[in-house]
């Protein structure tokens, strides 16, 4: 089964989340590397029992920020 997709790619992890966050456009995932999709089309996605990760930053106790990734399927 082959599932298309509109989405945008990013090299980095914190830049596709950055880009999700100041858009409000899109939310950050992990397939096949990092990418922003529309909220309907990440679940689609699940619904077809892809494996994926949410991507979000978190901020550490002393301020630092990093990368968790929230496995789906």
């Amino acid at each position: 089964m082959t599932l298309e997709y509109h989405a945008i790619e990013f090299e980095a992890a914190h830049d596709a989340i950055q880009w999700a966050e100041v858009s409000g456009r899109g939310v950050a995932i992990l397939l096949d590397g990092p990418k922003v999709v529309a909220p309907e089309e990440v679940k689609r996605i699940a619904a077809a029992g892809v494996e994926f990760a949410y991507l979000h930053d978190h901020e550490m106790p002393d301020g630092t920020c990093r990368i968790v990734t929230v496995p789906v399927n």
